[in-house]
């Protein structure tokens, strides 16, 4: 958020202020909070329109024009933007907005309530998977790739409706330090359809001419045991593959950033960044741009996908995935946020989710695989990442 604009409202209606508004937001809401601020807006001024990524930010500055003429104080866009530039955006110009500036959760919040399953349906199972990621090391043999994520879903039916409200604030205790959000999406029934989720990564935050990008790659499960959870850690810091992973993601998002800015900071190896439920090699990168018209959100396209999503080379490694992975990604290892009329703003890289809708939920989970990479460690990658959704509805299950 810019500066200037830390403690205004940014719109003309605003809500009555609460201690967190993690504890307003119901379904059809968007919310958003990182470890800074959180965001809470309601109701729709105006869709952003046209499918697919290109010109979008434009068309976002279209829309940001066309509600400050409206008088909307300090208007911004929300919502998320899928992985494939094929396919449509969920972006808005929220009617009501409110901001605090400290991260969500602080209020208490109830204990989840256990989930009872009906279904648990991996897409694909275990085994195809692991085939899948032999596939891909077949062509990172053949030169056709550098690195490749290759993502699976897992498909949860619950004995009664998904409680919205309540996943999104397991999320947000479970993971204060993550960015924590929840996106209204298009739905087909009368029972509404919800992004939510709680991501470790930081695809470009921008304040003025400031900005800031914090990718990870390289990844291990935690364990409840603190001595060999420690070791785990520094198993992670000191692995080759991982570290060769992480080089080939930083390597790419430093080449594309340094255009833009007269100022890069790098720093000269990963640190560890932790959640509840995984260990990640990070490197957080600043800058200061050379041009104050570039915006959060054309930054985030110029980045969108990483190759802690997608992979390296780009292109090839997106075909491969449309290749090999038997689902489309949808939202998932896109991108949500916001940007405003200044070109201020945050935007992550939307992992750690699930699509819900009524009773059923569809999560995702992905794991870079280089050179040295082994089939059933990826796959256990992906089921350590599974549980930040399935703690946050109740279920723990190795899937």
């Amino acid at each position: 958020m810019s500066p200037n604009h830390a403690r205004t409202s940014r719109v003309a209606l605003t809500m009555p202020r609460t201690p967190d508004p993690l504890w307003e937001y119901e379904p059809g809401a968007f919310f958003f909070t990182s470890p800074a601020r959180t965001l809470l807006a309601r109701g729709v001024h105006r869709e952003v329109p046209g499918p697919g990524a290109a010109g979008l930010p434009d068309r976002v500055a279209a829309a940001l024009r066309e509600a400050e003429e409206a008088g909307l104080v300090h208007p911004l866009v929300v919502g998320a933007i899928p992985f494939r530039d094929d396919r449509p955006a969920r972006l808005l110009v929220p009617a009501e907005v409110r901001w605090t500036d400290a991260p969500a959760g602080s209020q208490a919040v109830p204990e989840p309530v256990r989930g009872i399953f009906t279904e648990l349906g991996p897409v694909p199972d275990p085994g195809d998977y692991m085939r899948g990621v032999e596939k891909a090391l077949d062509k990172l043999t053949a030169g056709e790739l550098k690195k490749i994520v290759l993502a699976r879903a897992l498909d949860v039916t619950l004995g009664r409706p998904v409680d919205v409200r309540q996943v999104l604030r397991n999320l947000v205790r479970r993971d204060p330090q993550a960015y924590g959000y929840a996106v209204d999406l298009p739905s087909r029934t009368a029972a509404p359809r919800t992004l939510l989720g709680a991501s470790p990564e930081l695809l470009v935050s921008r304040s003025g001419r400031r900005i800031a990008t914090n990718p990870l790659a390289g990844s291990a499960p935690r364990d409840p045991d603190p001595a060999a959870d420690r070791e785990r850690a520094r198993a992670l810091l000191a692995s080759d593959k991982d570290l060769r992973e992480h080089a080939l993601v930083i390597e790419n998002v430093v080449e594309a950033l340094r255009p833009y800015c007269r100022e890069l900071s790098v720093p000269a190896g990963p640190s560890l960044l932790s959640t509840a439920s995984m260990w990640h090699l990070s490197t957080r990168i600043t800058g200061v741009l050379d041009d104050p018209a570039v915006t959060s959100l054309e930054l985030a396209t110029v980045l969108h996908p990483t190759p802690a999503v997608c992979g390296t080379p780009a292109g090839a490694a997106r075909r491969a995935i449309e290749e090999i992975e038997p689902f489309d990604r949808g939202l998932y290892a896109g991108l949500v946020g916001w940007c405003d009329a200044t070109g201020d703003g945050e935007w992550v890289v939307t992992i750690r989710c699930a699509e819900v809708a009524d009773h059923r939920l569809r999560l995702f989970a992905g794991a870079g695989i280089v050179a040295g990479s082994v089939p059933e460690t990826e796959l256990a990658e992906t089921t350590a990442k599974f549980r930040t959704m399935l703690r946050a509805v109740g279920l723990d299950h190795d899937r």
